[in-house]
Parts: structure tokens; sequence; C-alpha cells
């Protein structure tokens, strides 16, 4: 009887949304929003690998936020961060946004060469990262034989082991990782520019600058401003690189906030540290999230 109850009401069709409603709330409640909470409460609690398991645990106030700026890595892993974001971005959205409208051009083979850019998005970033590590090799490394092949350099450069390189090797590796999905978002969001618009330009005597300045940024501008904020959430979520090339070495000059807040979870096993570290860029993320939900909403109520 039940069960023909509850048949009838998935047969409905106001039963059958229902159901796929509250089956995504569930996930969500459970593999999104729980682990969230349990970290932020985490970091305001003392926690150790003995109370892992419950929840109840020796309230520590903003302890472990004043022990963690207090640390005297703190001040650099996070200015190291800001570079590692700000450079990955800004390299990331300016050359697959000249890729993305190259690409626009129609020319034989165009399909199959945006393909082969593609390749490396599909690869796992441990493997990107071993692939990089062998270029960066100090010995026997690509790169170093290549600007000793042109004349750059008179002698080797340890990429991966040398502070003033390693945090710079670990940047480049993740432009190269995020540049295919920056250039297809936004050659989603060129092909949706009509093309009258730039014949009417372009019969009013505007030349190819003036087309991209006046017609592709504006039109550009919600695209660009969801690329460049998930660019910002998934840069800050770069964990693997870090762990293939440097680790954080040598001497916290490559370590970022993300790869810390491991370190100090499941090295030292300093787990209230790590949370405090994991908050803090929940934070961070949930201010860009709401930066980008309120700039696509004015770019929509005009």
């Amino acid at each position: 009887m039940l069960q023909s109850g509850f048949a009838r009401y998935l047969r409905d069709g106001k039963g059958f949304e229902g159901t796929l409603i509250v089956a995504a709330v569930l996930y969500l409640l459970v593999f999104a929003a729980f682990p969230l909470l349990y970290t932020v409460l985490m970091s305001f609690q003392e926690v150790d690998m003995f109370t892992l398991g419950t929840l109840v645990r020796p309230f520590a106030g903003l302890k472990n936020y004043t022990d963690l700026f207090q640390r005297p890595e703190f001040a650099p892993i996070v200015w190291n961060t800001v570079i590692f974001v700000t450079l990955s971005i800004v390299f990331q959205l300016a050359i697959g946004f000249a890729l993305a409208l190259f690409f626009l051009q129609d020319f034989p083979g165009s399909t199959y060469v945006r393909g082969l850019f593609l390749a490396g998005w599909i690869l796992p970033a441990l493997v990107v990262g071993a692939v990089w590590r062998w270029i960066f090799a100090g010995d026997f490394g690509v790169l170093n034989y290549a600007l000793q092949s042109l004349g750059l350099i008179d002698g080797q450069i340890y990429w991966l082991s040398d502070p003033a390189y390693a945090l710079y090797s670990v940047i480049i590796a993740n432009i190269w990782l995020g540049i295919p999905f920056n250039m297809i978002l936004l050659s989603v969001g060129l092909a949706g520019i009509p093309g009258d618009v730039y014949e009417a330009a372009e019969m009013d005597g505007a030349n190819v600058f003036q087309r991209f300045l006046t017609i592709t940024l504006p039109m550009m501008g919600p695209t660009l401003g969801a690329v460049v904020a998930l660019g910002v959430i998934f840069t800050l979520q770069q964990f693997d690189l870090v762990a293939a090339l440097t680790q954080g070495g040598p001497a916290n000059s490559s370590n970022v906030a993300q790869y810390w807040s491991w370190q100090m979870s499941f090295q030292t096993y300093e787990i209230s540290g790590g949370a405090t570290v994991a908050t803090m860029m929940i934070a961070l993320v949930i201010v860009v999230a709401v930066i980008y939900v309120r700039s696509v909403q004015r770019e929509q109520s005009f």
C-alpha cells in the first residue's frame, strides 16, 4: 500500500520534481555543507588526533587565529598565495583570451589545433606536475637546454630548488594548465556576440582595435567576470601542482595557503591550524563568489 502510494507520488510530475530537489539538497548538505561547517568548527576548537571522532572539544575561541597570525611563515605564505593567484589569473586570462580570438578565425585545421590545446586540460594535475618537473630539472631539463642553446643563460638554473625561482616555476605550470579552461569559456562568450554588430561597426569605419574595445570587451564583461571568479576559486584549490613540483619548498619559498593547510593537517598534525587556514580560504572564496554574483546581476539590470 505504501509502495503504491509512493509510486503514484513519483508518477505525479510535482512528486518526481520534489524527489529530485530533496536528493540534491541532501547531497549538498552531506558532501558540501557538513565538511565546510566541520572545518569552521575545528578552527575554533582544540583538536588533536584523539578527538577527531567527536564534535565536543575544548573551545579555543580566536586563539587558533591569533597563533596563526604570529607564526613567522604566515606573512611569506600569504604573499606567495597572492602572487600565485594574481599572476596565474592574469596570464591565464590574457593568453586564453588571445587564443579564443585566434581560433574564432576560420582557417584550415583550426579544430584540430584547438583540440591539441585541450589535451593539457584533461590531464590530471599530478601528471602535469610530473611533466613540468622533468622540464624544470636543473641537470637534464628541457628548459635549461633550450635557454643555453639560445645563449640566454650560461650555467644551469635549478628552477625547483632555488628559492628565487621555485614559486614562479609552479606559477608557469599552473598557467599552462589553466589556459585551455579560459580559452573554452571565452570562446563560448565570443560565439554569442552577433556578427551583424561587427559588420555595422565596420561599415561605420571602426578598425579592428576599435571594434575590440567598443564591442568585444563590453559584451564579454559577464563572461570575463565569470572566468576570473572561477579562476580565482580553482587557483586557490590548486594543490596537486605544488605537491608534485616543490612540496612548498625550499624553505616555504613556494608554499601557498592551500598546501600549507594540508601540511599542518596531515604532516605536522596541527589540525586546528590547518582548519584555520582552510576557513580563511573558504571566507575568501565566498567573498569572490559574492562579488561575481553581484557583478552579473548588475550587468543583467542594464
